[in-house]
């Protein structure tokens, strides 16, 4: 059974003072929890019910995780989900280590992306693409928000990221790699010759890529509009921009 001490200590991780204070987040559902279990992030504390522990006593086991068991209702209350029937994981964050693209992968710049369900969107569209490393304003979302972690379905264990400041970055440790940018108006994705090496800079959900980071783009890429909508959703956005990008490599 669950103390107070730890219940007040789950709780206290739906925000992010305390998620950056003790240095850790939470996991919640089945797919995702199982998922981290397999990653290399170290998990202090699984409570699951008793069905999903007996399913997956080999995962806690192998890393030697302690386990409490729990209700569904316990799940419930302590957790952020409305409906969690398996298990909420208490992990370690890691440390914000500087990245760059590596040879023949296109990184992801993100300029302000508020929204956290966006940024868990992103997370996924970029696992699904191969893409490993994402750069990440300040300003952007915090990556392990538990909608964030939720909206990634998983995708958190597979993807890198650094937040920091991305003016001075792209400044400093980009050249001469391209910087390509979303904008309304730039060389049409469908016709563009990517480059295999690069970097892809998604905009702000409402005000799009910022004046100082706009200056670093090499390369402005608009996905063209054939219909009426005023806008793409930057997850959707994101989605079709790394299709071109795989498709022109062959």
């Amino acid at each position: 059974m669950l103390s107070k001490n730890q219940i007040k200590y789950i709780q206290s991780l739906h925000q992010k003072k305390f998620r950056q204070q003790h240095g850790s987040f939470l996991v919640e559902g089945a797919k995702s929890v199982e998922e981290v279990l397999l990653s290399d992030f170290e998990t202090e504390l699984v409570v699951a019910t008793d069905a999903f522990y007996k399913e997956n006593s080999r995962l806690t086991d192998n890393q030697r995780t302690r386990v409490e068991i729990a209700s569904v209702a316990d799940l419930e209350r302590i957790g952020t989900l409305n409906s969690n029937n398996a298990a909420i994981a208490v992990v370690r964050t890691k440390e914000n280590r500087p990245l760059v693209a590596e040879p023949g992968e296109i990184a992801l710049i993100l300029d302000d992306i508020r929204d956290p369900g966006n940024l868990g969107t992103i997370l996924r569209i970029a696992d699904w693409y191969g893409i490993r490393t994402v750069l990440c304003s300040e300003t952007t979302a915090d990556v392990y928000n538990p909608k964030v972690i939720s909206a990634s379905k998983g995708s958190f264990t597979r993807v890198r990221w650094w937040y920091g400041d991305i003016v001075q970055f792209l400044g400093e440790s980009v050249s001469p790699a391209p910087v390509y940018g979303a904008f309304l108006n730039g060389t049409d994705v469908h016709t563009l010759p990517f480059e295999p090496s690069g970097y892809l800079v998604m905009g702000n959900e409402s005000n799009g890529i910022s004046t100082a980071v706009e200056q670093h783009v090499t390369q402005r890429v608009t996905i063209p509009r054939y219909g009426d909508a005023e806008s793409l959703n930057v997850g959707i956005a994101t989605a079709v921009l790394l299709d071109n990008w795989r498709r022109s490599r062959g």
